[in-house]
């Protein structure tokens, strides 16, 4: 079975991060924007092939197109969970080389892969070749002292070797040892210039950049040298930022929805997950930035931090933390 041709517009992604952007906040962004790209939290193979893969790969469709990451590094593990994200629908699958965390370099996971370019490499072939849908790759500029131009083009020329034609590049190297996760997404420099480099000197590849994004105009500078934007925390923390992405990237003469039309646009969804047991907060904690930097976005917050979490929190929660906000 030969991957079909890439029929997915990555203009504009919302990138995977772990503890953030889960079913829930998923289906929230997809209400702000239509044609964004969403990738889940990354999942390792061990969680799917060991655990319950229903636990880690529902969602709903409304959510599509929505990627799948997954972590690993054995080769046929990788491929019998690409299998199984098609079975379940997922519009692509990405193999995350780019998280430095200890936990994960651990198990050869993330970022210590750029290491061993050739596994990354065969890693994705075998993904590719038993399923129709796209398999792409995430990655850093390097890692600790193999943070060279000329060692990120041997990874790139290595890697693309698999037939693998997306390339999320997250525009720093890694520092494994010495700084934690959260400081490896801030202490690197950034260097956008590189990421440029490489569309330049493979133009044949879709190259994505990723990495202190912040905003419509950031994006659109940059897209003027690769073919899509990633935006991470900017997308989580300021999610009203989603909601101008159909009309700037993709040509959309949709009516832009309002804040509040947003949150109201997410009553049904909460009521049925409240009614399977979900609880008030792990939805509403995924909204708390919808009013960031306007009046009455504090009290919004605090409202819902304060009580989404109690265990007969209702959706009165969400309304009650609306009346803090101006019309």
């Amino acid at each position: 079975m030969s991957p079909q041709p890439d029929s997915l517009n990555r203009r504009f992604t919302v990138a995977p991060m772990m503890d953030w952007t889960d079913r829930h906040c998923r289906y929230f962004h997809r209400i702000l924007s239509q044609h964004a790209v969403l990738y889940t939290e990354m999942v390792t193979t061990g969680a799917l092939i060991h655990a319950d893969p229903d636990r880690f790969l529902r969602y709903n469709r409304k959510e599509q197109p929505v990627a799948l990451q997954l972590g690993g590094s054995n080769v046929s593990e990788l491929a019998q969970c690409t299998k199984m994200a098609e079975e379940y629908g997922y519009n692509e699958v990405n193999l995350n080389v780019g998280c430095p965390s200890d936990r994960v370099q651990n198990n050869m996971i993330g970022a210590c892969l750029m290491a061993h370019p050739q596994l990354v490499s065969d890693c994705l072939h075998e993904m590719q070749r038993g399923v129709e849908i796209p398999v792409t790759v995430k990655h850093r500029l390097g890692i600790d002292n193999m943070d060279s131009y000329e060692e990120l083009v041997r990874f790139v020329e290595t890697v693309a070797e698999s037939g693998c034609k997306v390339f999320i590049i997250h525009a720093r190297k890694a520092i494994l040892q010495g700084l934690s996760p959260k400081e490896n997404r801030d202490v690197p420099p950034l260097k956008y210039e590189w990421v440029y480099r490489i569309k330049q000197q493979f133009p044949e590849l879709e190259v994505h950049i990723n990495g202190g994004i912040k905003t419509i105009v950031e994006c659109h500078t940059h897209l003027q040298h690769v073919d899509g934007v990633m935006l991470g925390r900017e997308a989580y923390q300021n999610p009203y930022l989603l909601a101008d992405v159909d009309k700037e990237f993709y040509n959309s003469d949709l009516p832009k929805i309002s804040r509040k039309g947003a949150a109201l646009a997410m009553v049904p969804y909460i009521e049925e997950q409240l009614q399977q047991g979900t609880s008030l907060n792990h939805i509403l904690r995924h909204m708390l930035g919808l009013f960031h930097a306007q009046r009455g976005g504090k009290q919004f917050r605090r409202l819902i931090s304060e009580n989404a979490h109690k265990p007969d929190a209702s959706i009165d929660v969400l309304y009650q933390a609306l009346e803090r906000v101006p019309d």
